[in-house]
């Protein structure tokens, strides 16, 4: 399992063209992904979910992925959510 803490840095925040990129990363890929925020966790893979959170700038979120594919989703979730899911 991998998982790591990151801070959500674009204006908007997990909005829902962000959360819609995350979860299509998300589902690019076999393993699992869980996001989690203050104690609610939620499936990585579910628009729903990531929408529940209510994350907005500033916030801090872990996500943890594991399964046969985890390295590589790992890395591509990391990129979308450090690069502030390609906004300002």
């Amino acid at each position: 399992m991998k998982k790591q803490r990151f801070t959500i840095v674009n204006r908007l925040g997990l909005h829902a063209r962000a959360a819609a990129q995350l979860v299509q990363t998300a589902n690019r890929f076999q393993s699992d992904v869980t996001v989690e925020k203050e104690g609610m966790e939620v499936n990585g893979k579910s628009i729903m979910g990531i929408l529940m959170l209510a994350a907005p700038k500033g916030s801090q979120i872990e996500i943890s992925v594991s399964g046969p594919d985890m390295e590589e989703a790992f890395l591509a979730i990391a990129q979308l959510v450090e690069n502030g899911f390609g906004e300002d």
